[in-house]
């Protein structure tokens, strides 16, 4: 991954490949003349202090994500200088100037700009610690590249080499933790992103189960994996029954991290289908091509729990990671099967398609007997949030409001768009089954909301529970925006990670 360092401000006689500036919007006076942000003064001054009159010649304006390459002037050491759009200038009454999430994307659009790159330095408008981390993450993120099938691509350039920060002084404490923690977390959502776009034939539940086992070894972090066998053993019905139809067995993978001064303890839940055909129920031509990102939400959790152990986090996380293919075959799950649960309680399959539920169902349940203060499952779980929310933002649902809240300002505060949903009750009526407790499916409107109360039904009692739909954001099929590339993003990651420190600081009670 590409180096994170730290370096103070002063980036004219840096000696890199190349020196990214920051440029806004101007106002409406300035007649489209761009503003230069700060953190570029030297640069500006080596440009004869005509520099955004230089970007407005060449056609820059300022707007989020636009990036304009010029050569370097006298008296700057690096030979090119990429001016990068930060959008509007921030209110003379914003307390911090640039927002976090404005300067994460900015270093992202950069990053990418330089692929092939050994070493560039970032002079964007950086005031305290927290922007820095925002530029680092935003450069170490955007920077990311899959390549590991391209072994004859001539053309790939490689991700950017180092990228130094500049705006702290490298032995100032709260500076050197936001880069470290960038570092951490930019490095384990990379990791995500890597299992997402591996094909399915390279990923099914054990090897997913296996490299999650060796990453937890290496942190230490207890891991412990059960088997077909073990789940026959302990009756995971839903597991099961999701992974009946393919060659390779289910598994649930348990990671945990403690830590000896913790007071608190979170369980996270991952759907993990390594590869999901709808089973029987199987899905139309056109609707298999990304299904290798059903477990996306495992990559989620295992990213973060090992991100948690990585940062030290005073808080015990333990990840839950439910792994199955779902597939068509002579011994697969049919609609109108009914499957035994791990919990007890027995679900009629309407359609095997709506299989992630079934999967973390059992998880949840299972999670809910170490009694956590919350549990938080992760999920690709319905094409119903993604029309209601579109393909950048994910739901938020829970059985408690407050949580509810916290979780929707926790995303939102890490860069992840997300919106709070309901719970309706009244839809619960729609999976009353003649044959077993409940069934997998029920109304079709609200599909989205009808998972989330289906889920809802097998957290233990008392326990506070939140779902995270992200079915939108978690594969970007579009071309790459700030610092997310095409394919697999990592979706959820800074949610979790941001949660848990918030816990281990005892601020969600």
């Amino acid at each position: 991954m590409t180096a994170l360092t730290l370096k103070p401000a002063g980036a004219a006689g840096l000696r890199a490949d190349a020196i990214v500036v920051g440029v806004a919007k101007g106002a409406a006076s300035s007649k489209g003349t761009p503003v230069v942000a700060p953190g570029a003064e030297d640069v500006d001054k080596a440009f004869g202090s005509k520099l955004a009159d230089v970007l407005k010649t060449l056609g820059a304006s300022g707007g989020e994500g636009e990036v304009t390459k010029l050569p370097s002037p006298d008296g700057v050491k690096a030979p090119v200088v990429i001016a990068v759009g930060l959008g509007a200038v921030p209110d003379k009454d914003a307390e911090s100037g640039y927002g976090e999430e404005a300067l994460r994307r900015a270093a992202g659009v950069a990053a990418r700009a330089l692929a092939g790159t050994k070493k560039a330095v970032f002079a964007l408008p950086v005031e305290d610690a927290d922007q820095a981390g925002a530029v680092a993450e935003g450069a170490a993120l955007g920077a990311y590249s899959f390549d590991a099938y391209k072994d004859d691509d001539k053309d790939a350039k490689g991700p950017l080499g180092e990228a130094v920060i500049l705006g702290g002084k490298a032995r100032d404490k709260a500076f050197k933790a936001a880069i470290e923690r960038a570092t951490a977390v930019a490095e384990e959502l990379n990791r995500a992103r890597d299992l997402i776009n591996t094909p399915p034939n390279d990923l099914d539940p054990e090897a997913f189960a296996a490299v999650a086992s060796a990453a937890a070894k290496e942190h230490g972090i207890k891991v412990q994996v059960l088997d077909e066998k073990a789940l026959t053993k302990g009756g995971y019905g839903g597991l099961l029954g999701v992974g009946a139809g393919s060659a390779s067995a289910p598994r649930l993978v348990k990671l945990s991290y403690t830590h000896p001064k913790a007071q608190k303890s979170l369980a996270y839940v991952g759907k993990g289908i390594t590869y999901d055909s709808g089973g029987i129920s199987l899905k139309p031509a056109g609707h298999n091509e990304t299904m290798k990102c059903d477990m996306s939400g495992a990559a989620a959790v295992f990213a973060a729990v090992v991100a948690a152990s990585r940062l030290g986090l005073q808080v015990n996380v333990t990840g839950w990671l439910a792994l199955a293919e779902n597939m068509p075959s002579g011994s697969a799950t049919r609609p109108g099967d009914v499957l035994r649960m791990y919990s007890g309680k027995t679900v009629e399959v309407l359609n095997t398609d709506a299989e992630g539920r079934l999967v973390l169902a059992d998880a949840i349940a299972k999670a809910s007997e170490d009694k956590p203060d919350a549990i938080v499952d992760v999920a690709t779980l319905t094409g119903a949030m993604m029309l209601a929310l579109g393909a950048r933002t994910f739901g938020v649902m829970a059985n408690d409001d407050a949580f509810r809240t916290s979780l929707h300002e926790i995303a939102e505060e890490s860069g992840e768009p997300a919106w709070p949903m309901p719970l309706p009750a009244d839809l619960k009526k729609g999976m009353e089954s003649t044959t077993a407790d409940i069934a997998n499916m029920g109304e079709r409107m609200g599909g989205g909301l009808v998972a989330g109360l289906f889920l809802q039904e097998f957290v233990g009692e008392g326990i506070t529970w939140a779902h995270l739909d992200i079915a939108g954001p978690a594969f970007n099929e579009q071309a790459p925006f700030g610092y997310t590339p095409k394919g697999g993003t990592g979706s959820a990651v800074r949610t979790l990670v941001r949660l848990a420190e918030r816990t281990a600081a005892g601020d969600l009670g």
